[in-house]
């Protein structure tokens, strides 16, 4: 009796992980049943139905509220993050530099900007423009990052603008001296 419980036991089983597989089933004299993925003899093919699932409702799903939402963080970037002046523009002699920068789309209102200008945070830490003064000669590096509320990059850009000043010694800044007068005689 216990060993027919026990194939019975492992023809359920076997039934159950292979349900996809045909199975066979014979019952004895006794009654107890045993199951097979092969055909035995004296046994017929079943047909079991499959495993019973569970999927579960998508969250916040209540019907249409007539809202409009944003797409989901994990969907939403923006198309393109601009910074002025742009890459590689060249000053010279400049009293100051406006620096700004501009998202396409528009900057969601939960999002935040973070400006660097040569390494160092501009304007504090949701800054959209900048005005550089005074200007040092060499090439500047700008930086913008967007993020989300959660901490996630959602746009970044970074462009160099280079700055001359020529110096005093410089040729094009020298100038020549009048004519000295000549005494009359």
């Amino acid at each position: 009796m216990k060993r027919s419980r026990l194939i019975t036991l492992l023809g359920s089983l076997c039934a159950v992980s292979t349900a996809l597989a045909t199975t066979y089933v014979r019952v004895e004299k006794d009654g107890t049943k045993t199951y097979s993925d092969r055909p035995i003899p004296g046994g017929q093919a079943i047909d079991l139905e499959p495993a019973q699932t569970y999927s579960a409702p998508s969250a916040g799903v209540s019907g249409d509220s007539g809202v409009r939402t944003e797409p989901p963080e994990a969907e939403f970037r923006y198309e393109s993050c601009e910074i002025t002046p742009p890459n590689d523009s060249t000053f010279t002699n400049p009293e100051s530099v406006s620096i700004s920068a501009n998202t396409s789309p528009p900057l969601r209102a939960a999002d935040v900007m973070a400006m660097t200008v040569d390494g160092q945070q501009a304007n504090g830490p949701d800054a959209r423009s900048h005005l550089m003064t005074p200007v040092n000669r060499g090439t500047h590096v700008v930086s913008i990052t967007v993020r989300s509320q959660s901490g996630q990059v959602l746009c970044s850009s970074t462009a160099s603008f280079h700055v001359q000043q020529p110096g005093l010694n410089s040729p094009a800044r020298q100038q020549t001296a009048p004519p000295r007068p000549r005494p009359r005689g």
